[in-house]
């Protein structure tokens, strides 16, 4: 389609656009043709004066021009006479005088509309007619078979059509469409049509960025809420941590004092003794406690002073104690000379008894 001249709408030119369309070429300007219908207006002039010009038929006709005005409009005059400079004439379509004729408006090469001051034109380009119309956004294809019904269209609607009759110039189009043939997918809309569908396009655009700009401060706000969050989730996790290191330090200090027996219950059940003095020995006091734990230090004292074969059972005894706190952690062994200090304790007799 691009090899197709098609001059768009400007201002009220469409008789400009009209021509050069048909023509396929820029060939004629507004001050090209407001040339030729000044032109006319004087030749119109002068058969009017020739009645005197003192009559009101000449006072009526010296009134502002009729082939063109101020907006740039032209006549079918204008337009003929710019045709006539090559050749070519225009015959009126629905006329009784070219009806009698009977020709298929397929075999013509051309046609020129109006309607209400507007002018536009419908050719053949190779094999294929197309509407030129300055108000469409592009050439439109007509196929053979709509086009008797196009032309009956616009009678129908108001429009005056005009054949175009001689040998139109040569142009690449018409060359090219009759090697080839052109398949149109979508028509062209009107061009104020266009622009409305353009502003709505803008308009979806814009309002599409709003809402990206929304759904992106969302986005952020969730991000920050979901960053809030995880900060205070490590942070619980830290508290609770720190808070486990501090009970069971708090523990192992009381251990080491002699501290309530109540904190010993929180051990595993393997490290607690399954004796039946275990109610008696958790009734037992911080001095008693202490006391136990001091007769079973001077009872290991005691025990190093023994015969020999009594010292090799001890230091064995010790030996394997030794090698089995090397692989138990500083807690556990803790734990096992607490509980060695209550079973010893419990079997020995007690100072507020004596």
């Amino acid at each position: 389609m691009e090899v197709i001249f098609h001059e768009k709408q400007e201002g009220s030119l469409c008789a400009q656009h009209c021509l050069n369309n048909l023509l396929q070429g820029e060939y004629f300007s507004p001050v090209e043709l407001s040339s030729i219908a000044m032109q006319l207006d004087e030749q119109e002039r002068m058969r009017m004066a020739e009645g005197g010009v003192q009559t009101a038929e000449y006072r009526t006709f010296i009134q502002p021009s009729g082939n063109m005005d101020d907006s740039g409009f032209f006549s079918i005059q204008v337009i003929s006479d710019a045709l006539s400079v090559w050749g070519l004439e225009l015959i009126l379509f629905n006329s009784p005088e070219y009806q009698t004729l009977g020709i298929d408006p397929v075999n013509e090469r051309a046609f020129i509309c109006n309607y209400k001051e507007h002018w536009f034109t419908v050719r053949k380009l190779g094999r294929q007619w197309f509407n030129l119309n300055s108000l469409l956004t592009g050439p439109e294809l007509i196929s053979d078979t709509y086009l008797a019904l196009f032309l009956a269209q616009l009678q129908q609607e108001g429009y005056s059509i005009f054949v175009v009759k001689g040998e139109l110039p040569d142009c690449e189009a018409d060359q090219l469409l009759q090697m080839i043939q052109v398949h149109q997918m979508q028509r062209p809309r009107l061009i104020g049509e266009d622009a409305a569908a353009r502003d709505q396009r803008v308009q979806r655009t814009e309002e599409g960025n709003r809402l990206d700009d929304g759904n992106e401060g969302n986005a952020m706000m969730d991000e920050d809420e979901e960053n809030l969050q995880r900060a205070l989730t490590l942070s619980r996790q830290q508290i609770d941590m720190e808070d486990e290191e501090a009970d069971l330090r708090r523990a192992i200090q009381l251990s080491m004092q002699g501290g309530p027996r109540q904190n010993l219950t929180d051990l595993p059940s393997t490290n607690r003794p399954q004796t039946s003095d275990t109610c008696r020995q958790e009734s037992l006091t911080q001095e008693e406690l202490r006391q136990r734990r001091q007769m079973y230090f001077d009872k290991c004292q005691q025990s190093k002073t023994e015969p020999h074969g009594s010292f090799e059972v001890n230091t064995k005894a010790d030996s394997a104690n030794s090698e089995q706190g090397s692989g138990m952690s500083e807690e556990d062994m803790l734990k096992a000379a607490m509980n060695m200090s209550l079973d010893t304790g419990g079997s020995s007799p007690n100072p507020q008894d004596k």
